[in-house]
């Protein structure tokens, strides 16, 4: 990335970076989607004046990133942590499943709300904590409109995916206020270190994620190869075909999760790269039967 020339960087309003202290000296450009990259990875470098301005630099930084459509993975193993959050305790090991929520239009939601967006995302964050829990997961992180979980289960992780929905199906309009969540899930094995889970699988989930839309749930091919042969008759796995993740080396087959209640048309996934033929892939939505309680 080339550097950025001082009467350019002069000429950039405050708005255009992510820190700006209390000398006026402004920090991590974020004026076009290269810098917003470069600020991600230079993030922890910066000597914020201290935890509150830390924590506005990252909400403007993430912010960006949405703009952009930039996937802030960072943020999961450690790139963007708070020095004051700690790693939960007591994560599943081995061969464990991340569930990952995401606020569909939350800029928009943001700008239409004002100040009364935070009460809105404490209680979208309270839906998703008591799905997590009932199911038995973990909540490993939460960052801007971002929601990160793992669980020791495959179906447990689809047990929750589906609760978040119907719930906030439910209360879709009843306020006035519609929020949609889009759900990834992907199952691999992390490494557990001081910086929490790190490893492929980690970034797989957030790629999964990225690319559905608010309501729908979106499974990985690990994730639903190892709930099959677990759950009886009831929720449905549509085949999405596969796709190239930004980053992954190979394509990926996506599924969508199906259940009473769920909304079930949505537009293309958000990929735009699909991978005509599939080797091997289904050329018609493949429907898997499988069973969930009803909440």
């Amino acid at each position: 990335m080339a550097r950025l020339k001082p009467g350019k960087r002069a000429g950039l309003p405050d708005r255009a970076f992510a820190y700006v202290d209390s000398a006026g000296r402004r920090r991590l450009p974020i004026h076009d989607k290269a810098h917003v990259r470069n600020a991600l990875a230079r993030f922890n470098q910066v000597a914020f004046e201290d935890d509150a301005a830390r924590e506005g630099a990252r909400r403007r930084l993430l912010n960006a990133a949405k703009k952009y459509r930039i996937v802030p993975v960072g943020f999961i193993t450690g790139q963007l942590q708070s020095e004051r959050q700690q790693v939960p305790a007591g994560l599943p090991r081995g061969f464990v499943t991340f569930l990952m929520t995401d606020i569909e239009g939350s800029t928009v939601l943001l700008r239409e709300l004002g100040n009364r967006y935070g009460a809105l995302l404490k209680s979208v964050r309270a839906v998703l904590r008591r799905a997590v829990q009932r199911a038995s997961g973990r909540e490993i992180d939460a960052r801007a409109d971002e929601f990160f979980a793992v669980f020791a289960q495959p179906t447990a992780a689809l047990a929750a995916a589906v609760a978040i929905q119907r719930e906030l199906g439910r209360r879709a309009g009843s306020d006035g206020i519609e929020v949609r969540v889009r759900v990834g899930i992907h199952s691999g094995r992390p490494k557990l270190t001081d910086a929490g889970c790190i490893g492929l699988a980690v970034h797989t989930t957030a790629r999964v994620c990225s690319t559905a839309h608010g309501g729908q749930i979106v499974v990985s091919a690990a994730t639903r190869t190892a709930a099959v042969s677990s759950l009886p008759i009831g929720i449905r796995f549509r085949s999405l075909g596969r796709h190239r993740l930004a980053g992954l080396p190979d394509a990926q087959a996506l599924f969508q999760l199906q259940a009473e209640g769920l909304r079930a048309s949505f537009p293309r996934l958000r990929t735009g790269r699909r991978v005509v033929g599939g080797g091997g892939m289904p050329r018609r939505p493949e429907n898997v039967q499988l069973e969930l309680p009803e909440p």
